[in-house]
């Protein structure tokens, strides 16, 4: 009988409620609507490293309603050297917590690889929603609810607690030091500028994400080191997901602070600098090599992409061959142009824009393509940064030749191995590949304006008109592309290169068609 009764006893979902007054004389006010999971698998996250003191109190801090919704408490213990993980079997065993799992790394992650640890086998279980929370005590367990309503409402992709809001009197009023208060605003403040965001705190681990976010998250080359949480900001925000905040209470203890102020400030402002240069494609880094883009859109003037569009104009039936993921091409569809696209890769990201697309190897056999295109005639075809690449440029000039329209032109651009930058690189003994531009390793052709002239003549087409691009300063010079300092030095540029031809030049841009003696076409 007293078994049958003991197997009747309820569960306990969490230790005996124990809140801490939040500041600012603001009352703990019932979480259940909240906290209502709504449907949605919720997990929480507890990062712990040495918290021996402070982990139990945590806990105790959870409310019921919370409890009672999420489905899994997971403390992640990161190899501390104190009784941390035995404590928590210990009240695990001892207090009959289903919904309470202890996990310990057989060695240390650091900060950013504890999260990712944990963000991992969250995901892999399919849950919708995870709250990190600190072992430490210094983010109040009693808001949890209030960090994962706007996500399971479907406000949010990602919650962060902001200290710097005053409804909790503030972060000075909870006992942040002025140092700490007046690093993290002035931080806050240049993250915002470079991200063009507009968060009242950065530097908050009190945090909410949906699964959904952060399973298109690229955790593989990111930092293990405290500034991961800025750089999990950025993806969020080049992601274009919804991020929210809302306020919580300061807590300031007598708890370690892991963390070196000046060489966090030094990681964060660095990992926004190899932010801005990847998406700038002027270096790929690592944790932001998803960004990056090899050939990006030339958006400055006088460079091979702003000679296409004002030479094509609109609504106008072009060929672009080697287009690459479609930056130019969306540009032209823009104007009215029906564009058909043609390039090694298999699926182009602006793939939509194009009235066709084919597959193709141009240093392959041709007449596959020749057939796809058959019938067709086209006003323009662009062959940019494309002859380089071919072994022989004769069977794709010919093919061309025979899609135009009885007035249509051909656009070629040639990299230019007569600019400065080789000139001097040669005078030193130097001539090293780079991942592109004029020395692009994967060029197997290098041209000068006579040998480009040569080249086009040799294949039967006729020379109406040659210019010259710049070289793209706008990835060498840490300035805004669209500003006033950028802008200005195009055009001193621009005038350099109009008097220096053949010396500044970055490309050499041909407009062309077929003589009328011109190579026949292949049968």
């Amino acid at each position: 009988m007293e078994s049958t009764v003991a197997s009747q006893a309820p569960v306990r979902l969490g230790l005996e409620f124990t809140p801490r007054p939040l500041p600012g004389m603001v009352a703990l006010r019932d979480d259940a609507e909240e906290a209502d999971a709504r449907g949605k698998r919720i997990g929480i996250l507890i990062v712990a490293y040495n918290a021996l003191s402070t982990i139990k109190p945590v806990l105790q801090r959870i409310t019921p309603n919370v409890w009672r919704n999420v489905e899994e408490i997971v403390v992640f213990d990161d190899a501390s050297h104190d009784a941390t993980y035995e404590l928590l079997v210990g009240i695990k065993a001892l207090r009959e917590l289903p919904k309470l799992r202890i996990l310990k790394n057989p060695q240390n992650l650091g900060y950013g690889g504890n999260q990712k640890n944990g963000y991992r086998y969250f995901l892999e279980r399919g849950f919708d929603v995870v709250v990190l929370l600190h072992g430490d005590g210094q983010y109040a367990p009693e808001l949890l609810a209030h960090m994962y309503h706007p996500i399971v409402k479907g406000e949010a992709d990602a919650v962060f607690g902001s200290r710097m809001m005053k409804t909790y009197g503030g972060a000075l009023h909870g006992g942040m030091p002025l140092y700490k208060y007046v690093g993290n605003r002035i931080l806050s403040g240049l993250e915002n500028r470079m991200l063009g965001m507009n968060l009242t705190e950065f530097h908050s681990g009190y945090r909410a994400y949906s699964l959904h976010a952060l399973r298109q998250i690229d955790f593989t080359h990111m930092t293990d080191d405290f500034h991961f949480d800025t750089e999990i900001i950025v993806k969020l925000h080049h992601q274009h997901f919804r991020i929210t905040e809302v306020p919580i209470p300061t807590y300031y203890g007598t708890e370690i602070c892991h963390v070196n102020g000046i060489k966090y400030a030094w990681n964060v402002t660095r990992a926004l600098r190899r932010y801005r240069k990847t998406c700038r494609s002027v270096a790929r880094s690592p944790e932001f090599q998803e960004y990056f883009v090899l050939y990006p859109p030339k958006k400055m003037s006088y460079s091979s992409h702003y000679w296409a569009l004002r030479l094509v104009g609109r609504n106008k039936d072009v060929l672009d061959i080697g287009c690459g993921d479609g930056f130019l091409a969306q540009e032209l569809a823009e104007r009215g142009n029906r564009v058909t696209g043609v390039d090694a890769i298999e699926s182009p990201s602006e793939q939509e824009v194009f009235e066709s697309y084919h597959q193709q190897d141009l240093n392959s056999d041709l007449s596959g393509l020749a057939y796809q295109l058959r019938g067709r005639k086209f006003d323009y075809i662009l062959l940019l940064d494309v002859l380089e690449h071919l072994r022989s440029s004769q069977d794709l000039l010919r093919l061309c030749a025979s899609l135009l329209q009885p007035n249509g032109r051909i656009i070629v651009t040639l990299p230019n191995v007569a600019n400065i930058s080789t000139r001097v690189m040669l005078l030193f003994g130097r001539f090293e590949y780079t991942e592109r531009g004029i020395l692009d390793r994967a060029h197997l052709r290098f041209f000068t304006f006579r040998s480009g002239r040569r080249c086009l003549e040799d294949c039967g087409l006729e020379i109406l008109e040659t210019k010259a691009t710049l070289i793209p300063i706008e990835r060498l010079l840490p300035f805004d592309p669209d500003g006033r300092p950028m802008r200005g030095l195009n055009r001193v540029l621009a005038v350099a290169t109009r008097a220096l031809r053949r010396l500044l030049s970055y490309q050499m841009l041909f407009i062309v068609r077929p003589r009328s003696t011109s190579l026949p076409t292949s049968r």
